[in-house]
């Protein structure tokens, strides 16, 4: 499948002077298979394994000369290594400490030569190293499929063209709006896993297939939690996992999130499992002014889990039956709209940073308000409602342009683009057009 970090990565490869990348992202969102389909460009390809392949690993151990490792690299696996001709690809590396000391000296001997890493729970491996190559080596960060590439995967670009121009002052023609719907329901339904998403383009009339595959990531996330046990039980990060998805929309508490966990072993395996990728905090923040991060209260904030697929996976709903349904209301059991709408900001955001995601909330008797998400625009700050059917009021969002003096808000829902006074309407479709991409190499 197309993923749009590909022509990133192309960019890098033809760019004169190129750092060391470290591909960084949840288990199973593409980061091996995006690797290899850029090799397609190189004249050799030298994948390193560090889970299959363990024995590479005493290479690293007398010292890390890039030159050494090269040679021994080449002759273990009968493959050139040759500036600006081979991708060399670590994989796996965060089993191999040492092979990620090594990366900034790679930049600093070798820069001619095309290196990428990649690995799962590397935030782990690097929390233990003191120095690892700050300023020599770009951290790019890859997510489960946006709603776009789901279109792409589908073959649906000029669809996507076409909701790239439309505005609240030219919305989309009726039929195209239904259309989009459509594939939007699918899309909260399957999640964008590239394994779920092929499964289901490939046997789309056989739902229990796609439910087999979310199953079996489900499966294997759980399995990964015994790589955790040193630090926290192995149950006590799954009922935690599951507490995200319960607690789906509203701040989350500590103190409700199971039975196994007091608040401060819930606070370490929520922060394990926001450090492996599979969840994202989004912090309270008084939306005072730019930037946003500088009134955030760390003490508030909600949970939201990396993949709508999995978030209905572990919700307990029945595929087959959101499938059929004529209602997408009923696609907002347990606030899959508001964690959709999240999600997709993460995947649309510069690759070369994590974006922090942020909402605003007042409790005052008689009066309290929430605005589910507050983002940047030139400079202001604009806040976004979100809504799962095609109407709604908004309290909350006028009470807050109304304090801060914002200039307009957005409400993303499943109405076409339109504006009303101050406030405009895109589509949950549409998340892509508040972000356009920027991601080129740079």
């Amino acid at each position: 499948m197309r993923r749009i970090i590909l022509s990133t990565l192309k960019d890098w490869k033809t760019a004169e002077n190129h750092k060391v990348i470290l591909l960084r992202g949840a288990r199973q969102v593409g980061k091996t298979y995006i690797v290899r389909e850029l090799a397609k460009d190189f004249n050799y390809f030298l994948e390193v394994n560090f889970e299959k392949n363990p024995d590479i690993k005493q290479f690293f151990h007398q010292n890390l000369d890039p030159i050494r490792i090269c040679t021994y690299l080449s002759a273990y696996f009968g493959i050139p290594v040759v500036d600006g001709k081979t991708l060399l690809f670590f994989d796996e590396i965060q089993s191999c400490p040492k092979a990620i000391q090594s990366l900034r000296f790679f930049y600093e001997t070798r820069p001619g030569l095309h290196v990428i890493s990649a690995g799962s729970l590397l935030e782990f491996a690097m929390e233990d190293i003191t120095s690892w190559g700050v300023g020599r080596i770009r951290s790019i960060y890859m997510y489960p499929l946006s709603f776009d590439e789901f279109l792409m995967a589908n073959n649906e670009d000029a669809l996507i063209e076409l909701k790239k121009n439309a505005s609240p002052v030219s919305p989309l023609n009726p039929a195209f709006h239904e259309k989009l719907k459509d594939y939007l329901k699918r899309f909260l339904i399957i999640g964008g896993m590239p394994e779920v998403v092929k499964t289901f383009i490939v046997n789309s009339s056989n739902i229990n297939l796609v439910q087999n595959v979310l199953s079996d990531i489900t499966t294997s996330y759980n399995d990964d939690f015994a790589k955790y046990k040193s630090r926290v039980p192995v149950l006590r990060l799954r009922e935690i996992l599951a507490s995200v998805v319960k607690q789906s929309g509203g701040k989350f508490v500590y103190t409700n999130a199971g039975v196994l966990s007091n608040p401060v072993q819930a606070k370490e395996a929520l922060d394990l499992l926001e450090m492996a990728g599979l969840v994202y905090k989004v912090y309270h923040t008084s939306g005072q002014g730019i930037p946003l991060g500088s009134n955030v209260n760390y003490k508030m904030f909600k949970a939201l889990l990396h993949d709508n697929g999995i978030f209905q996976k572990l919700s307990g709903l029945r595929l087959s039956e959101l499938l059929i349904a004529n209602n997408i209301d009923l696609l907002n059991k347990g606030n899959i709209a508001e964690a959709f709408a999240g999600v997709e900001m993460m995947k649309y955001a510069n690759i070369y940073e994590k974006r922090q995601l942020y909402y605003w909330h007042r409790e005052k008797r008689g009066s309290s308000a929430e605005v589910d998400y507050l983002i940047e625009h030139q400079g202001q700050v604009v806040p976004v409602e979100v809504k799962s059917g095609s109407s709604g009021k908004m309290q909350s969002m006028n009470r807050f342009l109304e304090e801060r003096n914002s200039a307009f808000g957005i409400r993303l829902s499943l109405e076409n683009f339109t504006a009303y006074d101050r406030i405009c309407v895109i589509p949950l479709y549409a998340i892509s057009n508040l972000f356009p991409f920027q991601n080129s190499f740079e």
